[in-house]
């Protein structure tokens, strides 16, 4: 069951299945947990909020078997949907597509202040931090580009 869960059910594990390499599975995973993510947002920004605590418990529960000698496995991409929670809490209009797009890059270059040494804690607090300090630089972005649009 954690392996499903680390997946974020399977959207891990389609890159690799359809060409043989995991590079860009966190970017799918991301993408399948945006609409979900955004859906939560017609209840309110706290149910957003929820979803986004229930799959930081899911991400450390779930990769905490597979943070072997503080590996990511590609395929593991539990994190990256937390992430994404995250990043889009209370958040409409264009500042939800800015903020995934914010998301996906700090996380990818690990240049945004915070993010690499999220990462280096290691293990499944690693795994699940850097894309969480990702998801708060997305957050800020979108919220900004909400302000600034007036909505």
């Amino acid at each position: 069951m954690d392996r499903v869960v680390a997946s974020w059910f399977g959207t891990g594990l389609l890159l690799g299945r359809l060409r043989g390499s995991d590079a860009g599975s966190g970017t799918v995973a991301a993408a399948f947990a945006l609409p979900p993510a955004l859906a939560l947002g017609l209840l309110g920004w706290g149910a957003q909020l929820a979803g986004a605590i229930i799959l930081v418990a899911a991400s450390l529960w779930s990769t905490r078997r597979f943070a072997v000698d503080d590996a990511d496995p590609g395929w593991v991409v539990i994190d990256e949907a937390a992430g994404t929670f995250l990043a889009v809490i209370g958040l409409g209009g264009w500042a939800a597509p800015t903020a995934f797009v914010v998301f996906r890059i700090a996380d990818i270059s690990k240049k945004f202040p915070g993010v690499a040494a999220a990462e280096r804690l290691g293990g499944a607090v690693g795994i699940t931090a850097d894309d969480l300090v990702a998801g708060l630089w997305a957050l800020a972005a979108g919220w900004l580009v909400q302000t600034l649009a007036g909505s």
